[in-house]
């Protein structure tokens, strides 16, 4: 049975720092990329960054609206990617969310900015707030 759990949100003020952790069980973690997404309330959910198969920070894609402040990091050993997000603004309040993408749309490196139809299963995300 796949799973995927989200942890580590939380609140906390402009400029702080969270880092989310995706763990996940059931599958290859190793054959699959790993896709974040986030979702503020009253928006569509959307795609915030993506990382490749390999273990470590490489073959990595983010939105334009975090580049620069958020690192995605996947430890294969642990079966666990990461999002380490810095200098956080208001407008990243949201629920995040790990997703693996369906067998036929993985990519060993990432491409582009990932989209829902892509990703088959989901974790039940974890709350971002940013406020002071």
């Amino acid at each position: 049975q796949v799973q995927l759990v989200e942890s580590g949100g939380g609140l906390v003020q402009p400029g702080g720092s969270l880092r989310l952790s995706c763990t996940t069980s059931g599958f290859t973690f190793d054959y699959y990329n790993i896709g974040w997404f986030r979702q503020a309330p009253g928006k569509e959910r959307e795609g915030v960054s993506c990382i490749g198969t390999s273990d470590g920070d490489t073959g990595t894609i983010y939105t334009d609206s975090v580049k620069g402040r958020f690192t995605v990091t996947r430890d294969n050993a642990k079966n666990t990617v990461y999002l380490q997000m810095n200098s956080l603004k208001p407008e990243d309040t949201a629920v995040y969310y790990c997703a693996v993408p369906f067998i036929t749309k993985v990519q060993d490196v990432c491409v582009a900015v990932p989209t829902i139809v892509e990703y088959d299963w989901w974790g039940q995300g974890t709350q971002v707030t940013v406020s002071s």
